[in-house]
């Protein structure tokens, strides 16, 4: 089992490093073609950004799978499953779509149609939803109209979702990044727990994932010095998409033993016959939310579900008086909670303690919604760690500038009687506090 994992970390690594490395000329290619779009009345920076960070997140997807193609145990993947070659396929379609978009603002129409057709392309190549676990009745068997309907449907979905959530600095990748470290513990455990080789696809996809938003992130965290775009938003959207239909649709239930005992169940007995079902679910849970938000929104006030606002949840954080760096965080924090809890109770379902850890952390997120202008302090060992903003020295050496910075008051100079000041009065100086009395007789 070791040597698995150290491949997997090998795949991260390369992953990450390729994309690291190429979002800097990147962005020097996205200034060269003007790819960077005037600030929006919805857009939360005030300076154009350029885009295309999709780019580089291609970039590492290629290279993540190409190395991986070449490893001892990870090479079984593509020789055993015709997924790999599906999910490039699919992904270079949408990407070359959105790095169109990124340039020369496309339809919305065309954009969702191009969608469609990249999940097409997935599913004729063969991975598709075949069968979906219900509780009570064990796996059931869809046929290939409906298969493909439900792949088409929950790509579609997905892709939109994290396009929606792209908001804010390093929103989208972070959350996706979160979130895809969740859906890779729980694949790692289906495919080397239960011995399933059918999980190996999904979990590949989900460490190389990992790669893409972690590479992309120290260039797109606040203040972003380049944007990934529809070209980077629908790429990472469509890999969740396919491994989120690799791991549920195609990994049989009944191999699990999730279904012992039969048919009908009790319900503390099947309750984790969900979790294949509800995983990926929970690691587009807040984008979801936020998508249905803003079509229920949008749909009320006569709008079309595509136009463009800023009623998104990130927005309403910035309203309440959060900073963006705390959106963000808070953000980072409910898609952790959502999907490394869906993990853990997935292991342990009888696990009471799970349940109230679960509770625990919802109501401090809770709390740290209603406390925006709350800044937390760290320890001074810790000030290396966490950013400028939380370090007591920082604090007080930004004090000190203001202060230095700040201009000396003048000194008082003493003026004489009789001089008209700023304002067109008479000034009185220091001398003619007290007016000369034999001067004042004399004018009597």
């Amino acid at each position: 089992m070791g040597q698995p994992v150290r491949e997997y970390l090998l795949t991260l690594c390369v992953t990450v490093a390729v994309t690291y490395l190429l979002t800097g000329p990147v962005r020097k290619f996205a200034i060269a073609v003007g790819a960077m779009p005037e600030i929006r009345a919805r857009d939360v920076h005030r300076e154009p950004t350029p885009r295309l960070g999709g780019i580089a997140m291609f970039g590492g997807l290629c290279a993540g799978l190409l190395v991986a193609d070449h490893l001892q145990n990870l090479n079984g993947v593509f020789e055993l499953s015709n997924e790999p070659r599906a999910l490039l396929s699919g992904a270079a379609l949408i990407w070359l779509v959105g790095v169109l978009d990124d340039k020369f603002e496309l339809d919305a129409l065309i954009k969702l149609g191009a969608q469609m057709i990249s999940a097409g392309v997935m599913c004729m190549q063969g991975l598709t939803i075949l069968w979906i676990p219900i509780p009570g009745v064990g796996s059931v068997s869809l046929t290939p109209w409906q298969g493909n309907l439900l792949t088409v449907a929950l790509v579609v979905i997905t892709i939109n979702a994290v396009n929606f959530v792209d908001g804010l600095d390093g929103l989208a990748a972070g959350m996706v990044c979160i979130a895809t470290c969740a859906f890779f513990l729980y694949g790692y455990r289906i495919w080397f727990g239960y011995g399933i080789e059918a999980a190996a696809p999904a979990t590949l996809f989900a460490a190389i994932l990992m790669g893409m938003c972690l590479g992309f992130l120290p260039h797109n965290m606040h203040p972003a010095r380049i944007f990934m775009g529809d070209s980077g938003s629908m790429l990472i959207g469509l890999v969740l998409a396919a491994a989120a239909i690799s791991i549920t649709g195609q990994v049989d239930p009944d191999a699990m033993a999730l279904f012992v005992g039969g048919e009908r169940n009790a319900t503390h007995a099947m309750l984790p016959v969900f979790i294949p079902l509800i995983l990926p679910l929970t690691i587009i849970a807040i984008p979801m939310t936020d998508l249905i938000l803003a079509i229920v929104r949008r749909t009320w006030k006569g709008q079309s579900p595509f136009a463009a606002d800023r009623g998104h949840l990130h927005h309403r954080l910035l309203e309440l008086g959060h900073s963006h760096s705390r959106a963000v965080l808070i953000m980072y924090f409910w898609s952790g909670l959502i999907a490394f809890g869906t993990v853990a109770y997935s292991v342990h379902s009888a696990s009471m303690w799970i349940v109230l850890a679960i509770s625990a952390l919802s109501a401090v997120g809770l709390l740290l919604l209603l406390l925006p202008r709350f800044t937390p302090r760290a320890p001074q060992w810790a000030e290396r760690l966490v950013p400028p903003r939380y370090r007591h020295a920082e604090r007080a050496a930004e004090a000190a500038l203001q202060d230095d910075a700040a201009p000396e008051p003048e000194p008082v100079r003493p003026i004489a009687a009789g001089v008209s000041g700023v304002n067109g009065a008479t000034a009185i100086g220091p001398r003619s506090r007290f007016p000369d009395r034999r001067k004042a007789g004399s004018a009597r």
